[in-house]
């Protein structure tokens, strides 16, 4: 299957009613649809008094066959893909498509490799609104339950979080084309070339600007030891797979690490019923305090990006170095299973079959289990995306802006981005390409911060992009709306509204 982006502006579709989910899977009573109903009319009529969303000024650009090609794809439609569409409609652009490889309503981590009860950010962060604040998950949440049911939740319910993100979608009318994964991307004239695979065959779309907004493994993957992934898949997991949690019952399950996600997994087989999970810690000790939380302020999303490249580098370093602990309520959800056990420090260095398990060679000697659950993160390992094999070569890094740096090659190979998240060239000249390409995942917070894929900073973030998008857009279309602003003629006057005083009549002495 072939397919042309056409020109369809997308259309933001407030008031349309709710659905009727609080918790995905679950009805809600009757009486509170009205209230999500009022929210939405609160909402059209918010955007009213502020004139928004602005009306389309971008023009039409023909691409391949003279047809006309998106101003904007977005690669991702979860919320850094979602903030980023809106805050495009804000600002007039409106020739917008988002793609995503999942099914509708698994956009995201949130329902497929997030294991955790509840989110650890705070409830009260404004999230991905843009700004907006009847698009906060708040609103969204009293307008169900009422005030007194917002002051009683502790953090967010997980799930409930997507039924969010799904109702901002819905009520913003974003146009998602899912089951859609990015097989090519290339250069082409004033454009982007983009090639999807999918069911039943490719669809090629043709684009001015493309923001990838592809999540925490958006310019790499999950990453595991080498030992690790010699090992047959039935042995070892990622953290980030789809795991069968029921086949683990009554097995000897390692889980490596002691990030969130480790300790998640963990509990999500001591629930199954494993018969025994070890947590296999490298430190010494969990890290105790959340650097992050310090770096929540206007301060860190707005400056970060003005700091010289020595002092990001510093504050990154510091970060990764410091760690980030597991949340109180997921460790205890662990610790409440007597079949639960935690070993530090404890670095695993090897792994071989032995018989129908695996034997982990560690700090401690060697340990024998069932399966083994690797909690080990992602990391920005371009190999891993094929699809971004023209984009790797010809984009800056940061390892070109501090050349002389030797230590944490991981984090070098994060892109050097402009001010606007937007890819920098290279070898400009030849790479300017890559500047039409914004990068809103977490491989920007070695330039901006963590503003591309947390909730904190998301709507900073997807802000940022679609200033950079309009400035562009503007620019190269400048010409043409010079010609509009001098053909443009609705007049105000009609000429008739006043009468010029013949100096011959004017009285003597004047």
């Amino acid at each position: 299957m072939t397919c042309e982006a056409g020109r369809d502006e997308a259309r933001w579709d407030a008031g349309r009613g709710g659905d009727g989910r609080g918790q995905r899977g679950a009805d809600v009573t009757a009486a509170a649809a009205p209230g999500l109903a009022a929210l939405e009319n609160r909402l059209r009529r918010d955007l009213a008094f502020l004139e928004e969303p602005a009306k389309n000024w971008v023009p039409a650009r023909p691409g391949p066959e003279g047809r006309p090609m998106l101003d904007v794809a977005i690669l991702g439609a979860g919320m850094a893909g979602i903030a980023t569409a809106i805050a495009l409609l804000r600002r007039g652009i409106r020739n917008i498509r988002l793609f995503d490889k999942a099914e509708a309503g698994r956009e995201g981590p949130w329902v497929t490799y997030a294991r955790m009860r509840t989110l650890r950010s705070p409830k009260h962060l404004s999230g991905p609104c843009v700004d907006v604040p009847a698009l906060t998950f708040r609103a969204w949440f009293e307008a169900q339950w009422g005030a007194a049911e917002w002051e009683a939740l502790g953090r967010i319910p997980r799930v409930q979080w997507m039924d969010y993100l799904d109702w901002l979608r819905r009520v913003t009318g974003l146009r998602v084309e899912n089951g859609s994964a990015l097989t090519d991307l290339a250069p082409a004239g004033d454009g982007l070339a983009l090639t999807f695979r999918r069911t039943g065959g490719e669809a090629h779309v043709t684009c001015r600007h493309l923001v990838l907004a592809n999540g925490r493994d958006g310019l790499g993957g999950p990453w595991m030891p080498a030992f690790l992934r010699a090992l047959p898949g039935s042995l070892v997991s990622h953290s980030a797979d789809d795991i069968d949690f029921a086949a683990l019952a009554g097995r000897d399950v390692a889980v490596i690490g002691a990030s969130a996600s480790a300790v998640d997994n963990a509990a999500e087989a001591l629930e199954a019923g494993a018969r025994r999970v070890v947590l296999l810690v490298r430190r010494p000790d969990f890290p105790r305090v959340n650097k992050s939380l310090a770096a929540n302020s206007p301060g860190f999303a707005r400056g970060f990006r003005a700091l010289p490249p020595e002092a990001r580098w510093a504050l990154n370093r510091h970060m990764r170095e410091a760690g980030v602990p597991p949340p109180k309520a997921s460790v205890l959800r662990c610790t409440e299973h007597p079949a639960f056990a935690i070993r530090m420090p404890c670095p695993v260095t090897g792994a071989a079959v032995e018989g129908a398990r695996v034997r982990l060679e560690t700090g401690q000697g060697p340990m024998r289990f069932d399966h083994v659950i690797a909690g080990t993160g992602f990391t920005v390992t371009w190999a891993a995306r094929p699809e971004l094999a023209r984009l790797a070569p010809a984009v800056r890094l940061w390892r070109d802006l501090l050349p002389d740096m030797r230590e944490d090659a991981e984090l070098l190979d994060h892109p050097d981005l402009g001010p606007g998240m937007e890819f920098l060239p290279r070898q400009p000249g030849r790479d300017d390409w890559v500047s039409r390409i914004t990068c809103m995942n977490n491989a920007a917070m070695m330039s901006h911060g963590r503003i591309a894929g947390d909730i904190p900073g998301i709507s900073i973030g997807a802000q940022r992009v679609a200033d950079q998008v309009l400035e562009q857009l503007f620019t190269e279309d400048w010409p043409r709306h010079f010609d509009a602003l001098r053909r443009f003629d609705v007049a105000e006057l009609t000429g008739d509204e006043w009468q010029v005083e013949d100096p011959l009549e004017a009285a003597p002495g004047d």
